[in-house]
């Protein structure tokens, strides 16, 4: 009887263990999905942000700059940038914006 219970007890903490186990797992993996979130489609998103500017290839050089930094492109030819602050925050050198 004493060895019924104590097999039963040890599977109770095994399965519970592995439940744990499983549980952080989970989160681990949630956590990376949500930390690097998915990647856009720079090329597509750049060529639809820069198809009416007068330097296609300038504008998709530094809007393809930009959206490798943060990963998103504001909607629209032109503005928008609140839509995306960390692309609109992006300055050269002197100080001008650098994205499109």
């Amino acid at each position: 009887m004493a060895i019924s219970k104590a097999l039963i007890a040890s599977l109770l903490i095994s399965l519970l263990l592995i439940q744990l186990v499983e549980a952080d797992q989970l989160v681990t993996s949630a956590s990376k999905g949500t930390g690097a979130s998915k990647q856009i489609d720079c090329d597509g998103a750049c060529a639809a942000r820069c198809r009416l500017s007068s330097r296609p290839r300038l504008c998709k050089r530094a809007c393809g700059t930009c959206c490798a930094r943060c990963n998103c492109v504001p909607p629209g030819t032109a503005g928008n940038q609140e839509m995306c602050p960390c692309y609109a925050s992006l300055t050269t050198h002197g100080g001008r914006r650098k994205c499109p």
